[in-house]
């Protein structure tokens, strides 16, 4: 099975076709087994969100489903629940791979057979219990704590709301005494969500879900556009964009802010590019009130770029690692005045100026301020396995107490962490002065500059990948970078942590792993001539046309 997967992703990532095309339509096999395969991805999110009610992140409170028959029975039977889910992620990533076929061939599906391939698989997720992470109940309570008027850049949910209040319970314990990470202008979203909803999980929960699919709708917005930009075929990008796997499994099931992040930054960033290209060599003078239609013209540019910039910075406002789109923006600004230091200085102050100015407004009508820029180092509590310096500083400090030397991973990952931040600071400034003179597209370099944070970063998270795997699929057209996405994608998403809402069992992860593998493969078995797990045979070539010659050679005869 291995071997089978790895030959379809490697086939998938090097059909790249024309990229400066959307390619010709499909033929009717072809057409059918996209349906079959839509098909194939829906089922295994229906079973994702069935196994939910057994396996997923539910309250400990609260929760709706206790004490009724039908819907309590997964919860009765977290083993059989965990293999569902489980196997509805599996299937909806090999899924996903043979719909690839079709995004990245010759001929392409259309734009609406794969937006109505993305709805019919997050529909069912749209319902389900949380999956995955319980990071929603933290937003819950830190929102409570705003609501309530304390500081939840000060307090964590045990202080501000004591450790029985239910939100509190439904926090994990590592968090109980933390403070809030994240921006104001989330948790001022979050505010107005505890207020709507009150003491109802549910509804909080539902609501932080909108916000979700929000985010998702600019990232589906934002990225065929983007890849205009780039020469990249629109179904392309959004295949290996919005469609991955990652996004269903923990933006739409886990409810975690990226989705909004995201969103906010790429509309940003292609608002902003819009207002560059459109801009002439200098921008209009602002003190000069336009007269007629053709001078309203002329401030249009000035309008996606401010209006861009905003996007940005209100991104940052739910995480500060989308700000770094603000710093390419700036330099293709700079480049597209010419490239000088003096447009360096006027196209970098300028953003900055307006984007500190986005953020005393969020932070004064949130009532929040900055004191979000105290707690950024929270998350680095977690001594995540997915962080190459994390790692190499864990790995070296068993390596110390095997040879009797002591345990000193702590100060080991305090120099590691510093070494991968301080490589981030360096390649991001050469990524940047590549933008500016012109080497290097805009959205290339945010994606790699992204990719580098994410893989140098002291904490990474599975869904951190999307950070870098959405820009990057909107620019990079190469084999190598789309072979390399499927495969951190079929790592993260297919072979990581599949349930680590709740706690299991080693025993009932081992049992639910093989049992999904069973499954898996006899549905590869039962669908192996119905599904497109083989390349479609081209279809014939038509018949030559009858050439003069031998029209005269008939009628001799």
């Amino acid at each position: 099975m291995a071997a089978r997967l790895r030959s379809l992703s490697t086939s998938i990532a090097g059909w790249h076709g024309d990229e400066r095309t959307d390619g010709s339509p499909l033929i009717d096999p072809e057409l059918i087994a996209l349906r079959r395969t839509r098909l194939f991805g829906a089922t295994g999110t229906v079973l994702m969100a069935i196994g939910a009610l057994g396996a997923g992140a539910r309250p400990v409170v609260q929760d709706p489903t206790f004490g009724v028959r039908l819907l309590n029975l997964p919860s009765r039977i977290q083993t059989v629940s965990l293999t569902m889910t489980t196997t509805g992620a599996v299937m909806m990533t090999l899924a996903w791979l043979m719909l690839g076929r079709f995004a990245l061939g010759k001929r392409k599906m259309t734009r609406s057979d794969l937006d109505r391939t993305l709805l019919l698989w997050a529909l069912p997720l749209l319902i389900a219990p949380p999956m995955y992470s319980k990071d929603v109940y933290s937003y819950l309570a830190q929102s409570q704590i705003s609501l309530q008027g304390d500081d939840p850049y000060r307090v964590g949910p045990a202080t501000g709301l004591g450790l029985d209040h239910f939100f509190t319970l439904s926090v994990p314990s590592l968090w109980r005494e933390t403070p809030a990470p994240y921006g104001p202008l989330f948790l001022w979203l979050g505010r107005g969500i505890s207020a709507l909803t009150g003491e109802n999980i549910v509804e909080a929960v539902l609501f932080h879900r909108i916000v979700v699919l929000l985010g998702v709708g600019m990232i589906v917005w934002a990225t065929p556009r983007l890849a205009r930009r780039c020469g990249v075929a629109e179904v392309s990008a959004l295949w290996l964009g919005p469609a991955n796997p990652l996004l269903f499994m923990h933006l739409v099931a886990g409810i975690h802010n990226e989705a909004l992040m995201l969103g906010l930054m790429l509309a940003g960033t292609e608002f902003a590019l819009r207002g560059i290209d459109a801009a002439g060599p200098l921008l209009p003078r602002p003190w000069v009130w336009p007269r007629d239609t053709r001078q309203w013209a002329r401030w249009y540019p000035m309008a996606m770029l401010v209006a861009g910039t905003v996007l940005i910075t209100m991104s940052s406002q739910v995480k500060l690692p989308s700000l770094l789109a603000l710093g390419f923006v700036a330099m293709a600004l700079a480049h597209r005045w010419g490239g000088t230091v003096k447009a360096f200085f006027i196209a970098g102050g300028a953003l900055t100026a307006l984007s500190l100015a986005v953020m005393a407004v969020i932070g004064w009508a949130s009532g929040l301020g900055f004191g979000w820029l105290f707690t950024l180092g929270t998350a680095n509590v977690v001594r995540s396995w997915m962080s190459p310096p994390t790692l190499l500083a864990l790995g070296t400090g068993q390596v110390g107490i095997l040879l009797g030397l002591g345990d000193h991973t702590t100060a080991v990952l305090a120099l590691t962490r510093l070494i991968g931040v301080t490589l981030i600071a360096v390649i991001v400034t050469w990524l940047l002065f590549a933008v500016l003179r012109g080497r290097l597209h805009p959205v290339g370099g945010l994606g790699v500059a992204l990719g580098v944070t994410v893989l140098l970063f002291p904490v990474v998270q599975p869904w951190y990948l999307l950070w870098a795997i959405i820009p990057l699929a909107a620019w990079a057209t190469r084999p190598g970078f789309r072979a390399t996405a499927i495969a951190a994608t079929l790592l993260v998403g297919i072979f990581g942590p599949t349930a680590n809402g709740d706690r299991f069992a080693l025993f009932q992860i081992v049992m639910a792993t093989l049992a999904s593998t069973v499954i898996v493969v006899v549905l590869i078995a039962l669908t192996y001539r119905r599904l497109p797990w083989r390349p479609i045979p081209e279809p014939p070539p038509p018949p030559e046309p009858p050439t003069a010659k031998s029209d005269a050679y008939a009628e001799s005869s």
